[in-house]
């Protein structure tokens, strides 16, 4: 089978080195894919945005089988032009892709069927949400409507923040169209948990959990970012607490969207907040996070390949979708700036011995050498038996990476080990 794969990140990098180990893929295509990338996959320089030049490519090069990652593509329609033109794919269409590309439909979805989730205010005007604001509990959360890069969510601590929050995003245009509309909603506590989860529309089988790290400092301190790295399972996300949210939100969720006529095939990100009332929703994602997909696709046993077709052809439930006992932790290494300015162009150097799966999201290939060429440069992920293990191999290893203003955090982990003490 020739395979393509949408996107040029880690989350990319984790995705296609699963699917190489089914033994029917013979060729696996990434567009535009990174320079790390290319040591697993033949990079094709057309960008992730870009659905004619995906379809043109799929047609000349007879692709079997198409995995749509990020969500911008999946939003802007990539997999119905896909689909419409011939080539299977993992991902959902627009309709479905629907559920993170709007924050208001997917709190109205919410509401409409019952499923748990933060209490909201819908603005479209930016006086109204002023007002609005200068009233609520602190703090309060502040999210723009549509993508915006993960970064498209404040939480304001006190009323100038607040007041802040909607002048940048509906006044200043910080998201451009993103913030025609905001989402005004209640501020949530307790553990968060990241859930991914295969459906085909019908059946829904989550994967192994996992705890993101956000804040770019160690102490979780910092500016918000894509992710600084990740543990799983979740500690916190007992047996108990899964039977919870499969009757309460998973469930409940994919039957919500097939109800709607928008039935969701492909991987839905469920972002949860254990909350003293129970589990729930803090966001939907409409594909794999990144970075929870690297520690989570390695925990996998059973084939991706085969799981994703399912999910597309329907037959979930007959498919075998499985994940070892075992924990994963991986630390991102960033450079130093991230998220804001930084430096590129750095050279990317490995020390002999390191058994780690190093995933690469931005770097590139230049005279035969790796450079850094974004703010993640890349994910050092490691499996072990124990959590302590996990940890302590992923930093072991991350010592045996080397670039220029290379920065990570010190303290992955650690939050989840303070939760297996109790």
């Amino acid at each position: 089978m020739k395979l393509m794969v949408i996107g040029s990140g880690g989350r990319e990098h984790a995705v296609i080195r699963k699917l190489k180990e089914n033994p029917a893929v013979e060729a696996i295509y990434a567009l535009p894919g990174n320079g790390g990338i290319a040591a697993d996959a033949v990079c094709v320089d057309i960008g992730a945005k870009d659905i004619d030049g995906a379809v043109r490519f799929a047609k000349e090069h007879a692709i079997d089988f198409a995995v749509v990652t990020p969500d911008d593509p999946l939003v802007l329609g990539m997999v119905d032009a896909l689909e419409a033109a011939g080539v299977p794919c993992f991902g959902p269409d627009r309709k479905a892709a629907m559920i993170e590309g709007s924050k208001v439909f997917s709190k109205d979805l919410m509401k409409k069927y019952g499923i748990p989730t933060a209490s909201y205010e819908v603005f479209t005007d930016a006086a109204a949400a002023l007002e609005y604001v200068k009233t609520v509990p602190l703090p309060t959360v502040v999210k723009a409507d549509g993508l915006a890069l993960g970064k498209g969510v404040l939480i304001a601590q006190t009323r100038e923040e607040a007041v802040d929050a909607v002048k940048s995003i509906m006044e200043d245009r910080k998201f451009g169209a993103s913030g025609d509309q905001i989402v005004v909603e209640e501020f949530l506590t307790g553990p968060e948990v990241s859930v991914l989860a295969f459906t085909d529309g019908k059946t829904v089988k989550p994967m192994v959990s996992s705890m993101d790290h956000k804040r770019a400092h160690d102490d979780d301190k910092g500016l918000n970012t894509g992710g600084m790295g990740t543990v799983a399972p979740n500690p916190y996300y007992t047996k108990d607490v899964a039977d919870v949210c499969m009757q309460t939100i998973f469930k409940p969720t994919i039957a919500a969207m097939a109800a709607e006529g928008r039935p969701f095939k492909g991987c839905l990100y469920f972002g949860l907040m254990l909350t003293p009332d129970g589990p729930k929703v803090i966001e939907y994602n409409c594909r794999f996070g990144d970075p929870e997909t690297q520690v989570v696709l390695p925990l996998m046993e059973s084939d991706l390949l085969t799981a994703m077709m399912a999910c597309r052809n329907g037959t979930l439930a007959q498919t075998d979708v499985r994940f070892s006992g075992k924990h994963a932790c991986c630390v991102i290494m960033a450079s130093d700036g991230y998220p804001e300015s930084y430096e590129k162009g750095y050279e990317i150097t490995c020390d002999e011995g390191i058994k780690a799966q190093v995933y690469v999201a931005g770097a590139k290939l230049e005279d035969g050498k790796l450079l850094t060429n974004g703010g993640r440069v890349l994910g050092v992920t490691a499996v072990a038996d124990d959590l302590p293990a996990a940890i302590r191999a992923a930093y072991a290893d991350v010592e045996k990476v080397h670039f220029g203003n290379a920065y990570y955090r010190h303290d992955i982990g650690q939050r989840a080990l303070k939760a297996l003490e109790k």
